[in-house]
């Protein structure tokens, strides 16, 4: 069965205008006019047909893969609302991941929360294409409550004053 990979990228709202999928990767030019390309995978599992995560690397059309990171939908907590809701256990099969059996109506990543992925995405592409992020992506609107962050302390805690 297909992954629906264009949707799980449409998902994703990557901000990259020069983009394509091609089966189940998406490959994108962050940086027009440079040399230096996106890639993103899905990763396997040791299971059959079952997918943890994504691999995201820079890619050279010369020299090949420059750089590669694994983002696990575990850490980035994809897929712990469904999990939750359906008293999955962690390490087991079904944890964290996602397979190709699934309801004919609904994609195979159905539940999934990819604001982790986005940020991770995001920082991680910060690095290699830095301002394409910006330079793409629409102004996000803000939020419904606004929320101060507190100075940091003058003196460290439990330091001795005089």
């Amino acid at each position: 069965m297909s992954l629906q990979a264009p949707e799980f990228f449409t998902e994703l709202c990557l901000p990259f205008h020069d983009h394509a999928i091609v089966g189940n990767t998406y490959y994108a030019a962050p940086v027009p006019g440079t040399p230096l390309r996106l890639r993103i995978d899905f990763t396997r599992t040791i299971h059959a047909d079952t997918y943890g995560g994504l691999r995201v690397a820079v890619v050279h059309p010369d020299r090949g893969e420059i750089d590669a990171v694994a983002l696990s939908f575990v850490d980035h907590g994809t897929f712990h609302r469904r999990d939750e809701a359906n008293h999955t256990r962690p390490n087991t099969k079904q944890y964290g991941t996602f397979d190709t059996h699934h309801h004919p109506d609904r994609p195979p990543w159905d539940g999934a929360v990819t604001s982790g992925l986005r940020d991770a995405i995001e920082q991680y592409t910060a690095v290699w294409f830095p301002g394409a992020w910006a330079a793409s992506a629409p102004k996000r609107a803000a939020g419904r409550t606004s929320r101060r962050t507190p100075p940091p302390p003058t003196a460290p805690a439990g330091a001795r004053t005089r």
